[in-house]
């Protein structure tokens, strides 16, 4: 299927989600929000593939909502402010929804980042489990400098990310966070000279992950996810329990052996998810 805002592949279980606006520095058009949950979430419900990597095309990553294209028309605007109100709460939990489906999904998301990553790029790249850039990327929490918070992701999940008072310095300044910065709190996997090179390191990395066992990945994602939000011995409840019903000694032996028979190991896909299939958006 094709999309406007995304070009999709999918090629030795790994899927590659491009941005493919650079005309319009990749700037998160309405249709982006509804495009991208439907790409992730086929990927992931149909396990289409073990890795997700997004990167971008021109100069910017992404600049970020389309400010024109979701600007308020007055003329169109409730009289009541509690219907308006009301419908601006409604598209921000659309918009959310959208980065949630990255956080979400059963397999890692890798973030391949040149340039601007702007607005909505930052909550872009903080709900990705990986994050890499090229040498002139740059991290900015723009809604400050438009007058408002960001509501789409960034607080609730970069400040897990970054150390508060750098965070809340971006949010209050709106300044540029350079690569090699955000590389230096842990926010960015490494930093690469140019987008070739990034590109390059990063599918080297998906190939890595999508040769392990894709239930292991999962686990590991939900397990260091739930660990965010609960407390040391609640974490080690939750994957012990895990453990003892997703563990599989098959796939421990097919491990070992493996590397002795001197070839990669054979695991099995992530089962398909019903639960998760749209079928009005399906990739072919």
């Amino acid at each position: 299927m094709s999309y406007q805002c995304f070009d999709v592949s999918i090629d030795n279980r790994i899927a590659h989600i491009v941005l493919n606006r650079p005309e319009k520095r990749n700037c998160m058009s309405p249709l982006f929000w509804d495009e991208l949950p439907a790409i992730v979430r086929d990927i992931d419900a149909q396990s289409k593939a073990r890795v997700i990597v997004i990167s971008s095309t021109g100069p910017h990553f992404t600049s970020g909502l389309d400010l024109n294209a979701f600007a308020p028309n007055p003329e169109a605007a409730p009289a009541d402010h509690s219907i308006a109100a009301a419908n601006f709460m409604q598209n921000v939990k659309r918009m959310q929804d959208t980065f949630s489906a990255l956080a979400d999904c059963r397999i890692p998301v890798i973030a391949a980042i040149q340039g601007g990553c702007i607005g909505g790029g930052v909550d872009l790249a903080s709900a990705c489990d990986l994050r890499y850039t090229t040498d002139d990327a740059f991290f900015t929490v723009q809604e400050i400098n438009i007058a408002m918070a960001a509501d789409v992701g960034t607080f609730p999940r970069l400040t897990y990310l970054l150390p508060e008072g750098i965070v809340k310095e971006l949010a209050y300044t709106g300044r540029k966070l350079s690569a090699e910065e955000a590389k230096s709190y842990g926010l960015v996997n490494g930093i690469y000279p140019s987008q070739s090179d990034m590109l390059d390191a990063v599918m080297s990395t998906a190939k890595e992950i999508a040769e392990k066992a894709p239930m292991a990945i999962a686990g590991s994602k939900k397990m260091i996810h739930y660990a965010r939000h609960h407390n040391t011995q609640d974490a080690l409840d939750y994957v012990a329990v895990w453990n003892a019903s997703m563990l599989s000694t098959h796939q421990m032996m097919e491990a070992a052996i493996a590397p002795m028979e001197k070839r990669s190991p054979n695991y099995p896909d992530l089962p398909v998810d019903p639960g998760k299939i749209d079928g009005t958006q399906v990739l072919g």
